[in-house]
């Protein structure tokens, strides 16, 4: 699973509904893998954002290519692949920890 995989899945809470497309619960909605790429679009990336905002995340910016979530740190080329790494290192982090716990509060 990559990076967009687990985050559509674990954060936005979309299940996979073929292997090339997702399908939103909340607005009844199927999503193409072509049409969420955070990693290179803000618009697709500040959803991921307004999510974690939700589980009580603040998001806060340094600049273009550095991005906070609480206490998670992440870099990138660009704004998007920066909040993209860093809603992966959300995941990685608790996946290890209280996985269970963490998982029924974001999905």
């Amino acid at each position: 699973m990559n990076k967009t995989d687990s985050i559509a899945r674990r954060i936005l809470g979309w299940k996979l509904n073929r292997w090339d497309r997702w399908y939103d619960y909340e607005k009844n909605l199927f999503i193409h893998d072509s049409e969420f790429q955070p990693e290179h679009n803000l618009d697709h990336a500040m959803l991921i954002v307004e999510k974690l905002g939700m589980f009580g995340y603040t998001y806060t910016t340094n600049g273009h290519s550095e991005v906070s979530f609480n206490d998670v740190r992440a870099t990138g080329a660009t704004l998007s692949q920066a909040i993209t790494n860093a809603a992966y290192s959300i995941i990685e982090k608790h996946s290890s920890v209280d996985s269970a716990r963490l998982w029924q509060q974001l999905c």
